[in-house]
């Protein structure tokens, strides 16, 4: 998996052995030293032998187990042609920013041959993380677990799960990935879908030529399990469900929520989410399948499949090995938006004495984004095959986001920012209209490298509004370098007078990826405390491919523990 400290014991490390996470004997402060070799290696699925990119050779990538208070210290060594990052994501990276990882905001690629250090400290987080490539659409393939435990002694704001294991949604194409998105970006017309859902690399027996390819989890009646789910498909939301079986949803993006018991669970692509799994007393007549398919709301084409692992209850001594029954869970409609719109109003923060919901009670600027589809002119001497004719795109109060010349982190530290970005990204939309009614004749983006100044420490809240341009969507928006309070949501468009006085100041849910609602809109508040430049972008990546992303620069404070430190000496230059 990688290169330990010869201070840390291997064993308290290198996991990919169990499908379990153990950590009664991993301890705290340590500084833990990973190398992350990107390659590329054979793998079969679905009857196919492809080559993809991957970390290690292993697919999903290697998972990272630590302890809230650590260091970690992960050398990324490059041996494929294609340039790539690599995002921690949900990782606060306080004033630790040169580690984030996005392509072309904190850092420029890491080319082939080169390599880069990402080194950070786990401060004042623990619970379910990722880290994934975030150059082009290397993901689909180079994702792994980032688990975060509490410090020694502090116990899990409910009952001690006897086991916990992660699960990783993922998509798997027959196809190059990288081909995939090149075609639409060329062509200007959606991306060709997935071939199957996978849950830890693995699609499951409802594919055809995938019944060996299923994940198998294994539990003794009466015990209960704790499981990390992780959505690392590119772009589908996904419905997850245990035949017979209710779970206990008790976090969600690293943060503890008050429980509530669901009997399917809804993970966007970037959010994580932990639920507890209460086997049942005896051992039952039957085994089950656990399975996820996706919840979309768009107009396009969707792969429309169903992944899935089996549940397994290991049978008491002298029981026999008799085959059982499969059952199959019951899961919501394609496009069920009452039923994930109930499962997210749901989520609360414990906003307890140990665990307090520190929502900004007062904000000092106040922004309204509209997110949502658009379209660019087809050039002049090519067919394009998206909407009439034209290209695809996507934006922000319509300013589709252009990749700067240099790393915007690095121009921002240097106060260098002429040539690479300008300050001047609209506070509101520049023309309204009725956002979720009839769409404008003109539906063609802006394109520019336009960034929001903060000065430090000032609270922001945000309402994100959907538009009907080219159809309503939900959008999952993730933001780098902060977690906000999920404060207001609704449908329609939002109401500036008799919406606000709803909002949930009490015990909104902490996040750092959230859908807005199709057809509506979502209201985030959070305080920007951490200097650096910082992505705000939908997660699901052929948005994210046609611009929709913008970028929040946070000054440093006053104190020199509010200032950037300096770029390390092998940042990747471009």
């Amino acid at each position: 998996m990688g290169v330990v400290s010869s201070a840390v014991p291997v064993r308290t490390l290198l996991l990919a052995a169990t499908i379990f996470l153990a950590s009664a004997e991993l301890s705290s402060g340590a500084t833990r030293h990973y190398k992350f070799d990107i390659t590329l290696r054979n793998v079969t699925r679905l009857c196919k032998t492809k080559s993809i990119v991957t970390v290690n050779g292993e697919f999903p990538g290697p998972k990272i187990v630590a302890r809230e208070g650590d260091r970690v210290v992960v050398k990324v060594v490059n041996h494929v042609e294609n340039n790539i990052t690599i995002h921690w994501h949900g990782i606060r990276q306080l004033r630790s920013g040169w580690a984030d990882g996005p392509e072309h905001i904190t850092q420029c690629a890491i080319q082939t041959g080169r390599s880069y250090v990402y080194n950070f400290t786990l401060a004042g987080q623990r619970g379910t993380f990722w880290w994934h490539a975030h150059a082009s659409w290397l993901r689909a393939t180079v994702y792994g677990a980032l688990i975060i435990l509490p410090k020694p002694g502090v116990p899990y704001p409910f009952p001690k799960p006897y086991k916990e294991v992660p699960i990783i949604f993922g998509e798997w194409f027959n196809a190059d990935p990288e081909a995939v998105i090149a075609q639409a970006l060329q062509t200007g017309a959606g991306p060709n879908v997935s071939d199957a859902y996978t849950i830890n690399g693995l699609p499951g027996r409802l594919y055809n030529c995938s019944g060996k390819d299923t994940f198998k989890l294994k539990v003794k009646p009466g015990k209960t399990y704790l499981l990390r789910l992780i959505n690392a498909a590119l772009n589908d939301e996904l419905f997850f469900s245990i035949a017979n079986h209710t779970v206990t949803v008790v976090e969600t993006d690293a943060n503890y929520v008050k429980p509530f018991d669901a009997d399917t669970v809804l993970v966007t692509p970037g959010q994580t989410t932990n639920v507890l799994l209460h086997a049942k007393p005896t051992f039952p007549n039957a085994a089950f399948l656990f399975a996820a398919r996706p919840y979309a709301t768009g107009q396009g084409t969707f792969d429309n499949t169903t992944t899935a692992g089996v549940l397994e209850y290991r049978n008491p001594i002298g029981s026999g090995s008799t085959k059982l029954p499969l059952l199959r869970p019951a899961l919501p409609s394609l496009n069920d938006t009452a039923y994930a719109t109930n499962f997210s109003s749901k989520l609360r923060s414990l906003a307890d004495a140990r665990y307090p919901a520190n929502v900004p009670r007062t904000v000092d600027q106040r922004f309204y984004f509209t997110v949502g589809l658009g379209a660019d002119p087809c050039p002049a001497n090519q067919t394009c095959q998206g909407p009439s004719g034209t290209k695809f795109a996507a934006s922000i109060n319509n300013v589709s986001f252009a990749f700067p010349s240099t790393a915007l982190l690095q121009a921002h530290y240097l106060a260098r920012s002429y040539g690479v970005y300008t300050t001047d990204f609209p506070n509101n939309p520049p023309s309204p209209f009725n956002y979720t009614g009839t769409a404008p004749n003109n539906t063609f983006v802006s394109h520019g490298t336009k960034v929001v100044v903060l000065p430090f420490n000032t609270s922001v809240e945000v309402v994100m509004q959907d538009t009907s341009i080219l159809g309503a969507e939900n959008h999952p928006m993730h933001l780098h370098g902060h977690n906000f309070y999920v404060v207001g949501t609704g449908f329609g468009n939002y109401d500036p007078m008799n919406d606000p006085p709803k909002f949930n100041l009490v015990d909104p849910v902490e996040k750092n990826t959230v859908g807005v609602p199709a057809g509506g809109w979502l209201a985030i508040r959070f305080l920007a405390d951490n200097p650096g430049a910082w992505l705000m972008h939908c997660h699901i990546d052929v948005h994210l491919s046609w611009g929709l992303r913008m970028a929040w620069l946070v000054n440093d404070g006053a104190l020199p523990t509010q200032k950037l430190p300096p770029p390390p000496s092998d940042l990747p230059r471009c």
